[in-house]
């Protein structure tokens, strides 16, 4: 039997009369028995009630109450403004119950088995992956995500406050599927000067962000110390900024131009340490698309391939950088080279953390199909993943994953129809579940859209991404969803979802804020 978590709409007189009929928030006919044989309908002390002056327009109905009204009373319970998940505020006693086990049932019986594997711990292979993809049961497949995303985050929705800076749009490339890029004198084309990016990370800096995300297409005249005073003179001017910057197809490119480009992996890794000690503090996942030649060939030919970007992360987590790592999709590709995609990245960060393992005294399973690292099993706790800085450490690590739905409209590939919204749950879903040693899924909201993200959360996904503001690569693109959303939105999306929203910084610490002035708590990390 696989086990489900977290109860929903019950008190904390009602709760153990509940558990006691076996129902821990399913099934809607032991709801009904649970509600009826206990006092839940009682709402806690402190709950808005009505006023028994009040009057109503309609008779009040006798008896009990059906399902439908007992969950639209206890939605309705509760301001939403409050920073806490309705569910949580109105029935404390959910937060010590949260991994209590409730059975999941599958309408695919061939889900069972992955079920078990999940339950346990145990790491699932790619064949698990493709049944999870040719299942019909999608709401099965997103339900055992969410076993993970709870085992692992609870009932948190992670958020930061960030900038997006595209730096320039002019590429020595010509992706077919890219439409952000331009030639140096096509209409469109731009470039910043250090100056003007300056400026803008200051006043991203006095908004109250947190974090400068910086990317931009392969300038083929602009120098190697462009960036490193780039990153030099935001640190200067906007020191509580952190630099999340440069795809590694960037890194490659600036690898070429600072002439280390005959020093092969030595040479990247001087160059993520003349970035890291210019100002950079982390990359982004950009770039990766889908590691198979064939779909590379065919759609992103010219960019560097997957065996490339995963040095390039390699070498930025050898230097102390953390990471994201992102997968396109919906494009050339089939499912069965986004299975291998995940399971090359799950690889690199089984290598990764056995490496930082080895230097903190903690012994590692041999490689085997039942390894899992930072998932349901306990072999690493989040809490014990490596942090840049910590300890004297010097290792970096992939700290989340980010599935990326393809936009065809204006990419050269109008041809495609792209992927449907439930493909879109369902793949994030098998990345949760696939990725178990990478700690953090994201529904990118600016590409999926913020409804979308929401559903996301009950599919595996426990960070919404960010503020954003300006995003041209994605809306040039053919993205048809805002280019920047407001704390408020992401914190009313993760409560409407019945999530704790909770804001973070680009290293996962938790952030106090009061306006635009902002400080870490004290946590050393959320994991």
């Amino acid at each position: 039997m696989v086990h489900d978590s977290v109860p929903r709409f019950l008190n904390d007189s009602s709760l153990p009369k509940a558990t006691a009929v076996g129902w821990m928030g399913r099934s809607p006919y032991l709801v009904k028995s649970a509600f009826r044989s206990t006092d839940c309908r009682t709402p806690p002390e402190g709950m808005n009630q009505r006023s028994p002056e009040r009057t109503h327009s309609r008779p009040m109905r006798s008896g009990n109450p059906t399902e439908s009204e007992m969950l639209r009373r206890a939605n309705r319970a509760g301001d939403l403004s409050d920073p806490l998940p309705i569910r949580l505020q109105c029935f404390p006693m959910i937060n010590d119950v949260a991994n209590t086990a409730a059975p999941i049932r599958f309408t695919d019986p061939s889900l069972e088995a992955i079920g078990e594997k999940v339950n346990e711990g145990r790491r699932l292979s790619l064949d698990d992956g493709a049944l999870l993809y040719e299942t019909p049961d999608v709401h099965g497949v997103c339900r055992l995500a969410d076993l993970v995303r709870r085992r692992m985050h609870g009932r948190i929705a992670y958020y930061n406050v960030n900038r997006h800076i595209n730096y320039s749009n002019i590429c020595a490339l010509s992706c077919s599927f890219c439409a952000f890029h331009r030639k140096k004198d096509q209409d469109g084309a731009y470039e910043m000067s250090v100056e003007q990016v300056t400026e803008e990370a200051i006043k991203a800096e006095e908004a109250g962000a947190t974090e400068l995300h910086i990317v931009g297409g392969l300038h083929p005249w602009l120098k190697f110390s462009y960036y490193t005073s780039m990153l030099s003179a935001i640190r200067e001017a906007a020191p509580t900024l952190h630099l999340k910057s440069f795809t590694a197809v960037e890194i490659v490119h600036l690898q070429r131009i600072s002439k280390r480009g005959k020093e092969g992996f030595e040479g990247m890794k001087a160059v993520l340490r003349d970035l890291r000690d210019a100002g950079l503090g982390s990359l982004p996942g950009g770039g990766a698309e889908v590691f198979d030649d064939r779909a590379h060939d065919t759609a992103f030919k010219g960019k560097i391939r997957g065996d490339q970007w995963l040095d390039v992360h390699r070498a930025a987590h050898e230097v102390g950088l953390n990471t994201n790592a992102t997968m396109l999709y919906g494009h050339v590709e089939g499912r069965p080279e986004r299975l291998v995609h995940m399971d090359l990245l799950r690889r690199q960060q089984d290598a990764t953390l056995r490496d930082w393992a080895s230097t903190q005294q903690i012994s590692t399973p041999g490689d085997a199909d039942h390894v899992t690292l930072t998932g349901p099993a306990e072999s690493y706790p989040n809490h014990r993943l490596p942090m840049p800085g910590q300890a004297g450490l010097e290792t970096g690590y992939f700290q989340t994953i980010i599935p990326l739905p393809f936009f065809p409209d204006g990419s050269g590939l109008e041809r495609l129809p792209g992927p449907s919204g439930l493909e879109n749950l369902r793949t994030l879903a098998i990345a949760r579940l696939m990725l178990d040693n990478v700690p953090h899924a994201k529904a990118f909201w600016i590409m999926q859209t913020l409804g979308m993200a929401e559903l996301m959360l009950d599919a595996g996904a426990n960070d919404l991404d960010g503020t954003v503001v300006w995003y041209d690569i994605t809306h040039l693109d053919g993205a048809s969803t805002h280019q920047e959303t407001t704390t408020t939105d992401l914190r009313r999306a993760a409560t409407e979802a019945g999530y704790e929203a909770v804001e973070r910084d680009t290293l996962y610490r938790r952030v106090n804020r009061e306006g635009s002035k902002w400080s870490l708590a004290p946590e050393v990390a959320i994991g």
